[in-house]
C-alpha cells in the first residue's frame, strides 16, 4: 500500500514578480493511485514549451525528426530515439556513480528513471511535457509534472540531481540552474551532468521544430503539426566551461568522463548556507499531488 507524504514534507510556492497563466490539468501521484488539482504554480520559471505537440508527438511515436532551431536557421538535432530506447551503456557510466535517491530534472520518456528504479534507487523525474511524465509512468517510473524551477518535494535532501540529454541547457542560464540544484541536493550531494562534447559556453533563444516546413502544397503546414512558435532561452556548455561556472559557484569537481562520443561531469555540492527560497518552503498547497513515500530522500 502506497503513502503519502505529509504537507510538511511538501515545499511551498516561492513568491515571484513574473505572472504565469494558472496550471488547469490534473497531476496524478506518482503511484498512480491518485489524481487532485495541481496548483497553479504562480512561482514557477517557465523555461520551454515542451508541452508542444512535435515534442510530444515525438515522445509519442518514439523517434523524430525533432530539431531546436535558432532564429538564424541552425538547427540541433535532437535523439528522440536515444531517449525513448532502454538506457545505454553511456547512461549506465552516469547511473552507476548515483548516489542515494535521484532527481532527474528534464527526465523525458523515462529511460534513465526506470533504469535507476532496477538498479535499487529511489528516483523521481521531472519534466514539463505531459507526454513524458506519461512515457516515464507506463514504464513504472516516478514523474512528476513539474519544472525544476517549481517547489519540489524532498528539497535539500536529494542525494544526486540529474542533467542529462542537454538539459544543463534548461532555462538558458547555467549559474541560475546550478544554484537551484544546490538548494535540491543534501550535504556533499552530487550533481551529474552531461556537457556538449564541444569547447562552447553559448546563451541562445531556440524553438522546437519537427523539421517538416511547408506541406507538399505549398502552404505552410499548421504550426501544432509544423513546430511551436514561442521561442525560449536555451544554453550549450562544454566541459571546460561548465567547470568554470561551477567553481564559480563554489562546486567541486568530482569527476569527468566521456562514453559513447558523449562527455559528463560530476560535482559536489558547495557549502553554503540554503537559499530563502529554500528554506521558507515547508508547505505545499493542499491541493498539489501527493507522492509516496519511498521515492522521497529520507
Amino acid at each position: 500500500m502506497s503513502t503519502t507524504v505529509p504537507s510538511s514534507e511538501l515545499a511551498a510556492p516561492a513568491p515571484t514578480g513574473r505572472a504565469e497563466a494558472p496550471d488547469t490539468h490534473h497531476e496524478a501521484a506518482v503511484d498512480g493511485t491518485y489524481s487532485c488539482d495541481a496548483p497553479a504554480r504562480s512561482g514557477a520559471i517557465r523555461t520551454a514549451p515542451w508541452g508542444a505537440d512535435p515534442y510530444a508527438n515525438a515522445l509519442r511515436t518514439g523517434r523524430g525528426p525533432l530539431f531546436l532551431r535558432r532564429s538564424d536557421g541552425w538547427l540541433l538535432p535532437l535523439d528522440v530515439e536515444r531517449w525513448c530506447s532502454d538506457a545505454g551503456s553511456a547512461d549506465l557510466s552516469a547511473l552507476h556513480r548515483c548516489e542515494g535517491p535521484v532527481l532527474d530534472i528534464g527526465c523525458g520518456p523515462g529511460r534513465l528513471v526506470a533504469e535507476l528504479a532496477s538498479l535499487g534507487h529511489r528516483a523521481l523525474g521531472i519534466d514539463v511535457s505531459e507526454a513524458a511524465v506519461a512515457r516515464t509512468r507506463r514504464l513504472g517510473g516516478a514523474a512528476l509534472l513539474r519544472s525544476v524551477f517549481d517547489p519540489l518535494p524532498g528539497e535539500g535532501r536529494w542525494g544526486t540531481l540529474l542533467l542529462l540529454d542537454g538539459n544543463i541547457g534548461i532555462g538558458g542560464d547555467p549559474a541560475a540552474l546550478l544554484d537551484r540544484a544546490a538548494d535540491l541536493l543534501g550535504a556533499g550531494g552530487l550533481l551529474i551532468a552531461e556537457t556538449a562534447p564541444v569547447d562552447v559556453d553559448e546563451r541562445l533563444r531556440v524553438r522546437l521544430d519537427d523539421g517538416r516546413g511547408d506541406g507538399p502544397d505549398g502552404r505552410t503546414a499548421p504550426a501544432s503539426v509544423r513546430n511551436a512558435a514561442e521561442p525560449f532561452p536555451w544554453a550549450r556548455i562544454g566541459t571546460p566551461a561548465m567547470l568554470r561556472h561551477a567553481r564559480a559557484g563554489g562546486w567541486l569537481t568530482a569527476d569527468q568522463w566521456g562514453a559513447e562520443e558523449r562527455t559528463f561531469v560530476s560535482l559536489r555540492r558547495p557549502v553554503r548556507e540554503r537559499s530563502a527560497r529554500t528554506s521558507s518552503q515547508s508547505a505545499e498547497s493542499p491541493n498539489s499531488a501527493p507522492v509516496i513515500s519511498s521515492q522521497l530522500p529520507k
